[in-house]
């Protein structure tokens, strides 16, 4: 798990890579429509993905020319899990003092 974590946060620390997935949640979308927003260049951005693929929050699918990319939410509900884990064992050490 702690490696996931890692591939996890290491993929949420850029905000161009924070910026796509917020944009995916509401649905696929061609690696054009998410590269237009930032003014960097293609390049650039494509690695962008790939950190996200890497991490395991996003699958893309190429059909023809148009690579089309998704939100994978697996990661997502395994993080999320850690950090309520996280959180009840906080919030029980800060109950425990005055």
């Amino acid at each position: 798990m702690t490696a996931k974590l890692d591939k996890f946060f290491g993929a949420m620390s850029d905000p161009t890579r924070r910026a796509v997935l917020e944009r995916l949640a509401s649905g696929p979308a061609s690696v054009g429509e998410l590269h237009r927003p930032h003014k960097m260049a293609l390049p650039t951005f494509m690695r962008h993905l790939k950190v996200l693929e890497d991490s395991g929050v996003l699958r893309s699918v190429k059909k023809g020319r148009v690579r089309t990319c998704q939100l994978e939410t697996a990661p997502l509900i395994e993080v999320q899990g850690w950090l309520a884990w996280q959180r009840t064992i906080w919030e029980n050490r800060d109950a425990g003092q005055p």
